[in-house]
């Protein structure tokens, strides 16, 4: 007796992940940003392992440490098979100078002890991925005007960045899709009460929008309070637009025979919209939901550079690159900007990811 094949919706969300991975794979430079992705959000999950040092950790000593070099041959011309790195003392507290003091190679270790942390939250753990003995430091990325770890601080400011945009996103295609699938189902004044308020909405501007809610809440918010209010008032903004388009879709989806065929058999309308078309929108919505993230991305980091967003101590990439606002600091320390070029990778990934989703989902596009 032959096996039923099952046909069910987890078969078929499958079926459509497996075809998104093989036409995502045929699409170069979207597979490498997938991957690019993952790794990011992966060094942010394991913060606490990856970095050498506590984020919040200040070494006035090493104001504006330049990068750690690292080496394998020593002051003399020997030859060493573990990289080391060189203790430094400041000989110019003007300009920032530093020089290697010599005489002692501090070799690079791994899983050394460090500072106690919980790694997600969960397991106690005082192991940390490299390190290198004391009084040595290792700044990868060199440090900030208080001396901390800029390194640390990157892999810790992207559970902020990137969250921000995910959570974002995800709350406000939740609403979109919900809303624009209801106005295109039912019509006529749901339709007209709903597209008259997502054009209100879009008419607004974002960015002035979001320096307006922030100025009415007090300065004394926390940071997670300042969190939620960006994640908040961005889903509230971009539900719009995706309404809109969902709506155009639903009104050609709703006629087809299937949605026919599910009302003659007596199926609510709310099963209807989430069962039967809302997932017939999905190609679009994935592509539409990988674009829309850098958005928030760049919405957080805008507000946190001119300070309206995350709070010092705690570490965003925006806030983060507040110090690239001075001139002298830049001529001084210019890998203080090397928190952009990660917003500006992570962007990019976003916008290649769209695009290969995009070649992997639509049939115009396959070979």
């Amino acid at each position: 007796m032959s096996r039923e094949k099952k046909t069910g919706p987890a078969t078929r969300s499958e079926g459509l992940l497996r075809q998104t991975m093989a036409g995502l794979k045929r699409h170069r430079w979207g597979w490498v940003a997938l991957w690019v992705l993952v790794i990011l959000a992966g060094a942010a999950l394991f913060a606490e392992f990856l970095a050498p040092y506590d984020p919040f950790e200040e070494n006035r000593g090493k104001s504006y440490h330049p990068p750690t070099a690292i080496r394998f041959v020593d002051a003399e011309g020997r030859w060493h098979w573990r990289p080391f790195v060189y203790e430094t003392r400041l000989v110019d507290p003007i300009f920032k100078t530093y020089a290697p003091e010599t005489s002692r190679p501090c070799p690079i270790r791994l899983f050394v002890e460090g500072s106690p942390y919980r790694l997600l939250g969960i397991i106690p753990l005082n192991v940390r991925l490299f390190g290198v003995e004391t009084p040595a430091r290792i700044f990868l990325f060199g440090t900030d005007l208080h001396g901390r770890d800029l390194f640390s601080r990157l892999l810790f400011g992207a559970r902020i960045s990137l969250s921000i945009g995910l959570v974002g996103v995800a709350l406000t295609y939740a609403l979109g899709l919900l809303l624009g699938g209801v106005a295109g189902y039912y019509g006529r004044w749901v339709d007209h009460l709903l597209m008259r308020l997502t054009e209100v909405i879009m008419s607004v501007p974002t960015i002035y929008l979001l320096l307006a809610i922030r100025a009415v809440f007090p300065v004394t918010l926390s940071s997670v309070e300042i969190y939620l209010l960006i994640v908040l008032a961005m889903s509230f903004i971009s539900w719009a637009g995706l309404a809109r388009v969902i709506l155009g879709m639903v009104l050609s989806i709703k006629e087809q025979e299937f949605v026919l065929a599910a009302r003659a058999l007596g199926a609510g309308d709310l099963r209807i919209i989430l069962r039967h078309i809302l997932p017939n929108t999905l190609s679009y919505t994935i592509i539409a939901l990988t674009l829309a993230v850098p958005g928030f991305i760049l919405a957080e980091s805008a507000l946190s550079f001119l300070s309206l967003g995350i709070q010092e101590p705690y570490p965003s990439w925006g806030n983060m690159l507040t110090a690239a606002m001075s001139v002298r600091v830049l001529t001084t320390a210019p890998w203080v900007l090397i928190p952009g070029a990660w917003i500006a990778l992570t962007i990019v990934s976003f916008n290649f990811l769209g695009d290969g989703l995009r070649d992997a989902l639509d049939p115009r596009f396959k070979a």
